[in-house]
């Protein structure tokens, strides 16, 4: 009787585990994210840094900054030279104005005497000799505005290269900021506040987990089933015996075939050849990084 039992018992599990959805699948894989590792653009202490792993950034977010105090005096320093180019500018309003009254006063005198020259009260070399201070008048004013204008040309020339040195300090403050560049999970926090930091040192590692990659084998029999674009079918385990379904979307599939990873088949398959595809999945809060995927492709028939 106790014989009659176990085998019963066998044969029902057999059939349990040949009803799985796996023995049927299309495609095998592992979950994958794609990761941006985060590095200083500065040089200096990392004087805040607001990351722990675990936590959730947006695009663009500041989670950090690096000492910026040699910049910033530097930065004043500059806009000091520039406050002291503006000093020395020249103006040529008291000049001309004084050049310009005596002008007036000469236009006055020459129009007296021409009309003394007229009833004969005075001669036509004191008129001449009004006219030639009138010119001599109007070249000193031209020549005072040419003079200060090379000289203010020459001042001005000096503040370009000084405002182009302000702007890489801006440049220079801003870099040295850390910023999420995408919106993403951070996956692991590299360094500390309070830490030295150099360009290039790696500070922490995210990505985007709202949506991940399944990145999974097929053979070339079952790959004429799928195109890309095609909606597909994503399994992933839901305790010992049962499988959970997600939909996704097939973003890639390799051009050429490769002999099947070690890693998701049995080592008499591995002599086999596959072909990879990227399957797109939404997470729905549960899919991790390295958890294995099973695909059902979907066919016109299945719908």
């Amino acid at each position: 009787m106790t014989t009659k039992k176990t085998t019963y018992f066998l044969l029902l599990t057999i059939l349990a585990v040949a009803c799985r959805p796996s023995d049927k699948s299309d495609a095998y894989g592992h979950f994958e994210a794609t990761t941006v590792l985060v590095s200083a653009k500065g040089n200096g202490q990392l004087v805040y840094f607001d990351v722990t792993e675990g936590q959730k950034l947006s695009a663009n977010q500041i989670v950090g900054l690096i000492d910026t105090t040699q910049q910033y005096l530097e930065k004043q320093k500059l806009k000091a030279q520039l406050g002291a180019l503006e000093e020395k500018l020249k103006d040529a309003g008291p000049e001309i104005a004084v050049l310009k009254e005596k002008l007036a006063n000469l236009t006055r005198e020459r129009n007296r005497t021409s009309a003394l020259l007229e009833k004969k009260a005075a001669t036509q070399k004191q008129l001449d000799d009004l006219n030639g201070d009138l010119d001599v008048v109007n070249q000193q004013i031209n020549t005072t505005e040419r003079e200060i204008a090379i000289a203010n040309r020459g001042i001005l020339s000096e503040k370009s290269p000084i405002k182009a040195q302000v702007d890489i300090l801006d440049h220079m403050i801003h870099e040295h900021q850390v910023i999420s560049p995408i919106s993403g999970t951070v996956l692991t926090k590299l360094a500390e506040a309070s830490e030295l930091v150099a360009t290039g040192t790696p500070l922490f590692k995210l990505a985007d987990l709202e949506r991940l990659r399944l990145r999974a084998y097929t053979s070339a029999n079952l790959l004429t089933r799928v195109s890309l674009g095609d909606e597909v079918r994503v399994l992933v385990d839901d305790g010992a015996q049962r499988y959970r379904e997600l939909p996704g979307r097939v973003e890639w599939i390799a051009a050429e075939a490769e002999f099947t990873p070690k890693t998701i088949e049995t080592k008499e398959e591995r002599v086999n050849l596959v072909y990879a595809l990227d399957i797109s999945v939404d997470n729905d809060g549960t899919l991790k990084i390295g958890m294995p995927g099973e695909v059902l492709f979907v066919n016109a028939g299945d719908l």
